[in-house]
């Protein structure tokens, strides 16, 4: 076991976890998420109408957006203003694609729901928190779609939630925070549904090359932080 890790924790063990629901009162579903250092506020904003190409299938659409505050970082990030950079338009589209891999768009209508994730802290992790905590702020909005009788079912079918794995000093390790990160052989984000399922595995060998051993182990790992972060979920909304 690591003897080093920041914090202590056990190379299987989560950093402390909070989700607070309805965190934006003007937003249809909200949740500010906390792990660890890293807190992300996400909101939920439903709009009637689909981008123009999916105009007329009668199905909706799910997109989000993602920003990091200036000094949610050490030092001071400029606001993307215009033109948003490469970096974020990868993290926007996961958490798009991982988002409505949770939902059956036909349910929507013709609605688009928007998740916006904004990083207030940054400490490793932001976009597997925005994808979590996005995930309760969606099922929110879905379900202030229902009671209003906009929908006849929820449009959201299951859960989605997002975790970090690495080899660190040789060593698999779960929920990776910045110090981690930045010195990590190995660097990969798994995201899945509470049904079991993955919707994607992003994984990269930052120094030299990991064996097949070493992917089984940290999807394994990867699965038992999924597992966690569902319960956690699911004991923020009372199901």
């Amino acid at each position: 076991m690591m003897s080093n890790r920041p914090g202590g924790r056990a190379p299987d063990a989560l950093r402390p976890l909070e989700l607070v629901r309805g965190a934006a009162r003007n937003a249809e579903g909200s949740c500010l998420i906390s792990m660890g250092g890293t807190r992300v506020l996400c909101t939920a904003s439903v709009q009637e109408g689909v981008p123009e190409w999916r105009r007329g299938s009668g199905s909706g659409w799910v997109t989000a957006e993602y920003a990091m505050l200036p000094r949610a970082t050490q030092t001071r990030t400029p606001r993307e203003r215009g033109k948003i950079g490469g970096r974020t338009q990868e993290i926007q589209r996961l958490i798009g694609r991982s988002l409505r891999a949770a939902v059956d768009l036909t349910r929507l209508g013709e609605r688009t729901i928007i998740i916006d994730c904004d990083v207030l802290d940054a400490d490793g992790g932001t976009r597997t928190a925005a994808i979590t905590g996005g995930a309760i702020a969606l099922h929110d909005a879905c379900a202030w779609l229902l009671e209003r009788e906009l929908v006849a079912e929820s449009p959201m079918r299951e859960l989605v939630a997002a975790v970090s794995v690495g080899i660190v000093e040789g060593e698999p390790v779960l929920d990776l925070e910045y110090s981690e990160d930045s010195a990590a052989a190995v660097d990969m984000n798994l995201v899945g549904l509470e049904g079991g399922t993955l919707v994607e595995v992003q994984g990269t060998a930052e120094r030299g090359s990991f064996t097949r051993p070493e992917l089984d182990r940290l999807l394994d790992l990867g699965s038992q932080g999924l597992a966690r972060l569902f319960a956690a979920q699911r004991q923020a909304l009372g199901t």
